[in-house]
């Protein structure tokens, strides 16, 4: 692995020796200059080693991605048997929050189950959903304890649904930055923090995902797989945590790549700033496929 650039954040920064993110790199500011936003990115291709980040240390609003953490960290207190995932969970109307399209159909009863909200959060980003699951695991303050347990020293969260994705420039309620967010989405995925089984039910819950369509997902050659977590807030924000296995005899490389996007600043309506991200997707794709190709030149 080459020796890191080091330049400001807000500067391309890459672990390549021979130009890894050349494509990214365009594309990021082209992005910018075109949208006066500001748009943070992180990539890792675990098998080489190779990582390229944009603003990568700088704080971004959360959001929707939010809710892979949370539902981890309930897969954890279930691992430590704290808590039981069929455990139903009674809601009713003064519960409900905006975007609600699997709780709404719940409502009275018998309620769910903590496993189903999750499914529910995780899958269709059910904003209800979260909030229970928060209420369920020591509300943001347990949110931002967990994610200290798992090596995060950064991402916090303050706030329920919907407020949380109200997130102004310079403020750090509700905030990641794209190298935290990838690499704790890396340790839950990945690592060991869960049981295999809990991480397995993550990774199925996450690449269940039915709303990450225009995304990254858009760009992705056929086969590949990814897991990934979705979320939008105020401020022209839109951001996408995610786990990509290329598939395939052609594919780059063997191993995950662990991406976080993060835009904030814009004024792009919600299509658009989906659109966007697709850019950031196919620039990946480019220099993944750049990847194979230096390394058949080596192998040459």
């Amino acid at each position: 692995m080459g020796a890191a650039v080091l330049v400001s954040s807000n500067q391309a920064i890459s672990t390549s020796p021979f130009g890894f993110g050349s494509a990214l790199t365009e594309t990021v500011a082209s992005i910018e200059a075109r949208t006066g936003g500001h748009i943070g990115v992180s990539v890792t291709a675990l098998e080489s080693g190779q990582s390229w980040s944009h603003r990568g240390d700088e704080r971004f609003p959360i959001a929707s991605t939010f809710k892979a953490f949370s539902c981890g960290h309930l897969l954890a207190l279930a691992d430590r048997d704290e808590v039981e995932l069929d455990t139903r969970v009674r809601f009713d109307e003064t519960d409900l929050q905006s975007y609600s399209p699997i709780t709404k159909d719940r409502v009275g009863g018998s309620g769910m189950s903590l496993f189903e909200l999750c499914s529910a959060t995780t899958s269709m980003s059910d904003n209800t959903a979260a909030n229970l699951i928060l209420r369920n695991t020591g509300g943001p303050q347990g949110f931002t304890t967990f994610m200290r347990s798992i090596g995060d020293a950064v991402t916090r969260l303050d706030r329920y649904e919907p407020e949380l994705n109200d997130v102004g420039p310079g403020e750090e309620r509700d905030t990641t930055t794209p190298m935290a967010a990838a690499r704790s989405l890396e340790t839950l995925l990945l690592g060991d923090s869960l049981s295999t089984h809990s991480r397995e039910q993550l990774k199925a819950w996450l690449v269940n995902n039915k709303v990450g369509g225009p995304l990254l997902r858009a760009s992705l050659p056929e086969g590949w797989k990814i897991a990934d977590r979705t979320g939008a807030g105020g401020y022209g924000s839109r951001g996408i945590i995610a786990v990509i296995w290329p598939q395939g005899s052609n594919a780059p490389t063997s191993e995950p790549v662990i991406v976080a996007v993060y835009l904030t600043g814009t004024t792009l309506t919600l299509e658009e700033r989906d659109a966007t991200i697709a850019e950031v997707g196919a620039a990946l794709v480019t220099d993944l496929k750049g990847l194979k190709q230096h390394s058949s030149t080596q192998r040459h």
